[in-house]
């Protein structure tokens, strides 16, 4: 990991999950290590490779210069790197498993449009120093106001760095508490532990919905039940895996990797959902795999 734990019921945690079922269906010899400190991204992902494994994973956009550094190294390993996209040239034996999560973003930003009552929602988010999380969040921006140009929109990014960012759920809990107090109604948790802070919070609340990230966290966050009406996924767990077999049969992709976004099942709150809102959501995401309906989110702008 490059930063948090690998049981984060989030980010890390998905793409371990992908690494365990390699070991299920493949008979791969597997282990992890949570990296306490970034001085340690090299030794640790050295610590895999001199001991003879034969595919690295590396979880997170911070570990995309070590990921190239030790490919480059061990040129006889295959190394898989989430959320690191492969924008600088292709490395033959790295593959960046990325997502478009300014689409997954929108829908859920449409999503939480259509069930607002008082006009307002909010975000709590990691650090904007990693793409993926503002491309979550404006995608989130534009699918709001998509379904409402004039709807208000509370956003707020955590404070901290790297080290901090992801694994603050106090924080989490206490920003989404200020978005509740100002008249949001509906809050997109997204940022790890941090994230799951805020779901949690607004549990504890009346008349709130909240929405995940990254993995289906009805199945990971159940404290969040009572206002979990969906999340917005990248599918991670299957990516990893994916690329973890066409590495065994020697046919593994070089540069970028896309895999798979959507909404997660509505679970408890599927009947409480109009057909009216569900159509509009399959409709937009229609529009979005055709270009029909751009999300607004520049890379890098």
């Amino acid at each position: 990991t490059d930063v948090g734990q690998v049981d984060d019921k989030s980010f890390n945690q998905s793409a371990w999950e992908g690494v365990l079922q390699a070991e299920k269906d493949l008979g791969a010899q597997i282990d992890f290590i949570e990296t306490q400190e970034a001085k340690d991204y090299a030794a640790n992902i050295g610590q895999f490779a001199d001991n003879g494994y034969d595919t690295i994973v590396t979880v997170g956009f911070a570990m995309g210069e070590a990921t190239a550094e030790a490919a480059q190294k061990y040129p006889d390993v295959d190394f898989i790197g989430v959320d690191q996209g492969q924008w600088a040239g292709e490395i033959e034996n790295v593959a960046g498993l990325i997502f478009n999560e300014d689409k997954s973003g929108f829908l859920a930003g449409a999503l939480a449009a259509m069930l607002t009552e008082t006009g307002t929602v909010g975000q709590v988010l990691g650090t904007n120093l990693v793409p993926p999380v503002v491309a979550f969040k404006e995608g989130f921006d534009g699918g709001a106001k998509y379904i409402n140009p004039d709807i208000n929109l509370i956003s707020t990014y955590h404070p901290g760095g790297m080290d901090v960012a992801f694994t603050d759920p106090e924080w989490g809990a206490s920003t989404a508490k200020q978005a509740l107090d100002q008249g949001a109604d509906v809050i997109f948790g997204a940022g790890g532990k941090t994230g799951n802070g805020a779901l949690i919070e607004v549990a504890g609340q009346d008349g709130a919905y909240c929405i995940g990230v990254d993995t289906d966290q009805w199945l990971t966050v159940p404290e969040a039940h009572p206002c979990l009406v969906s999340s917005a996924m990248k599918l991670i767990t299957p990516g990893v895996f994916d690329l973890i077999s066409q590495s065994k049969d020697g046919s593994m992709p070089s540069g970028n990797y896309f895999g798979p976004v959507g909404l997660a099942p509505f679970h408890d709150f599927d009947g409480d959902l109009d057909q009216e809102i569900k159509d509009k959501l399959e409709e937009i995401d229609a529009a979005l795999a055709d270009g029909s309906v751009e999300t607004g989110y520049v890379p890098g702008g």
